[in-house]
């Protein structure tokens, strides 16, 4: 992985693909079966989750670089989800999207090998989150694998205050440790673009804290959920972009289950386009 080339980074393909689209937005694809629209609701759930999310993608396409599939979402499903997901993944690289897999791993050894290459094995893939608090022994296996790494640093749940903000003897919090560790081991994944395969989930619903982990994580890219249906605007999350790279704003609620006529796909267009429009109002590319 230390000698990875440029057209295989992922942080690079992040920045080549920001440029094209021209504004760093992420959606999430979370389907759940009950919040699908009616005509969906009549369908097994791995049909009509098939149905909405291409649905989505094709409605996305133009206005994100982005879509983040929660696979949380897919393995409830079983092996029919699993391999949903999959062919999902490969519609949505086939139409130029970036494609992280929300799956929150978190294991070391062989464990974390099997793990990193279970990431690719049903479909492509960018990037995938990963739980750091085992250390680099459950981040590196992912890395070495070629792929993406966003770390849970600083997340959006009220309930992880409690863990992340436990201020230590050296007077950091839990947070800033984590994003000290993953400064320095990111350091050797950087690519052209100056940024590294190794960055941070940051809720966009924590600003403040947010600036304070830019600074000690010049080089990470930031994966920024909780914009829309959390709470967060695109002003709040603006400055941890530079030049319109180095972070992802994310949204998912507010874009997959939007208000609007009776045409769930337009609507969902209509939600995308008008989020892009809201970074750029606000100065993030």
């Amino acid at each position: 992985m230390h000698d990875m080339k440029c057209s295989e980074h992922p942080a690079d393909r992040m920045c080549e693909t920001i440029d094209r689209i021209g504004v760093p937005l992420c959606v999430g694809i979370d389907p759940v079966f009950d919040r699908l629209p009616m005509e969906l609701q009549s369908q097994s759930p791995t049909e009509a989750f098939k149905i909405f999310c291409i649905g989505i993608i094709d409605a996305v396409k133009s206005h994100v670089v982005s879509v983040k599939f929660q696979s949380a979402c897919f393995e409830r499903e079983g092996a029919h989800g699993v391999a949903l997901l999959g062919r999902l993944r490969e519609y949505a690289h086939e139409h130029g999207l970036q494609v992280i897999l929300d799956a929150k791993r978190g294991d070391i050894g062989i464990s974390a090998s099997h793990y990193a290459a279970a990431v690719t094995a049903d479909g492509p893939c960018d990037w995938v989150t990963v739980n750091p608090y085992l250390g680099a022994d459950g981040i590196e296996p992912f890395l070495d694998a070629g792929l993406g790494v966003f770390c849970l640093v600083r997340t959006s749940n009220p309930s992880g205050d409690c863990i992340q903000q436990q201020v230590l003897c050296d007077g950091r919090t839990v947070a800033e440790s984590i994003a000290d560790i993953l400064h320095g081991l990111g350091e050797k994944y950087i690519g052209e673009s100056g940024w590294s395969a190794l960055g941070a989930v940051v809720g966009a619903t924590k600003p403040d804290e947010a600036l304070v982990l830019r600074e000690r994580m010049p080089h990470g890219m930031f994966l920024m959920p909780g914009i829309g249906a959390q709470g967060a605007t695109p002003e709040m999350v603006s400055k941890c972009f530079a030049d319109g790279h180095g972070a992802l704003a994310t949204a998912s609620r507010s874009v997959i289950y939007p208000q609007g006529t009776n045409d769930w796909q337009e609507n969902i267009s209509l939600a995308a386009k008008q989020l892009a429009s809201e970074l750029e109002i606000n100065g993030v590319v």
